[in-house]
């Protein structure tokens, strides 16, 4: 298998690269957390200029045209600067359920507005009680003549705080843990009826809890009791978008590690003399090169039609990037001494947003034991 990247790839990884590079310096990101809504919105509008809110969009909607592999790109590049904007609840999980749920009409109108930028979206699904389940919904949809009410509550919506719309799962038929009867509404996020309450993550980034009392749903995306099947399709291909930006973090540690060992001195010699911290580097970097594997098998599983394949082999690739990440973490930590957990310095975000990953859609624990039951990989 041909693993190099076209002409085109190389282009997109290296305007990418540049651009967050040339304005996500750490200090930098440290002003543009302290913006509204923890993000910042010039950032938001280059992202557009340059193509990147589009990159999954078809030509014709707007879009880039990209596939998984220009999305694990970016999404790796964003790892690397600890980008804080909504990249990921507004292309990969708002578009994404657009384009897998949406009629041809609602694509039209709605994909184009995220590629210029002009709005933001959350997808409100988890649960205090769902865990990783996406079919544990108990938030209800009625239909009150052409429209669907909504009533219920929402956790942990990644930037929901600041999202225009909300893409909410809700349940119109069915029995708590049903897989029949969950529906996709569009809610605008201040319409009567929708409390947010929102609040910094660890990681440096933002979610909210969110109450539905009677709130009246825009549209429904398809199916109002099919939409379960969109929403763990869009959910595999964003779980393959965040091993790719764990990959960027973890790069990003190995490389911070190596170069602190280079200048920290101790009886008289740089750290990186010593035979034994040598070998705990070289162990990050095998994790690393691991976990970059299994973040490519993940990119192109994104792409599988069977979905009981598709989501047996990222699970796979979520516990391996989870249990990458947590070594190449604590050995960044360790061998950085005291400084790694200084909030001055950046090892400790790299760190802080692994560990967010590390839970985001599903821990270690929860993927072992899909992967166990699915079976063998091949």
């Amino acid at each position: 298998m041909d693993f190099d990247l076209s002409d085109d790839q190389r282009l997109l990884k290296d305007s990418v690269d540049r651009l967050i590079a040339d304005r996500y310096a750490f200090d930098s990101r440290k002003k543009i957390m302290a913006e509204p809504g923890g993000w910042s919105r010039d950032m938001w509008a280059q992202f557009a200029e340059l193509g990147l809110l589009g990159l999954p969009f078809p030509e014709a909607q707007g879009g880039f045209g990209g596939g998984p592999v220009e999305t694990m790109l970016v999404m790796e590049a964003i790892g690397r600067g600890l980008v804080l904007e909504p990249f990921l609840p507004t292309v990969i999980l708002g578009g994404g359920l657009i384009q897998a749920a949406g009629s041809p009409e609602q694509q039209k109108t709605l994909l184009p507005q995220i590629a210029q930028g002009k709005k933001t979206y959350a997808f409100a699904q988890v649960e205090r009680s769902s865990r990783y389940n996406l079919a544990d919904v108990q938030t209800t949809a009625k239909q009150d003549g052409g429209s669907w009410i909504i009533n219920g509550e929402k956790s942990v919506v990644m930037a929901g705080d600041t999202a225009d719309t909300l893409i909410v799962t809700a349940r119109t038929a069915g029995g708590r843990f049903d897989r029949g009867g969950i529906g996709l509404f569009l809610v605008n996020a201040k319409a009567q009826g929708v409390t947010i309450q929102g609040y910094p993550t660890q990681d440096g980034a933002h979610a909210a809890e969110i109450r539905f009392d009677n709130a009246r749903a825009e549209a429904v995306l398809g199916d109002p009791a099919g939409g379960l099947a969109a929403a763990e399709l869009v959910m595999d291909q964003a779980m393959a978008a965040i091993c790719a930006e764990a990959v960027g973090l973890m790069h990003e540690m190995h490389v911070s590690t190596v170069d602190y060992m280079k200048t920290r001195k101790q009886f008289g010699r740089a750290i990186s003399e010593f035979q034994v911290l040598q070998h705990r580097s070289v162990d990050m970097f095998v994790a690393l090169e691991q976990a970059r594997s299994m973040s490519i098998f993940a990119t192109f599983a994104a792409s599988e039609t069977d979905p009981a394949t598709r989501s047996r082999n990222i699970s796979a690739a979520k516990v391996q990037i989870n249990n990458s990440g947590k070594h190449i973490g604590q050995e960044c930590v360790q061998l950085h001494g005291g400084i790694a957990m200084t909030m001055e310095y950046k090892a400790g975000h790299y760190f802080k947003r692994m560990t967010m990953l590390e839970q985001l859609f599903g821990d270690t624990n929860t993927h072992q034991a899909k992967v166990a039951k699915a079976g063998s990989l091949f």
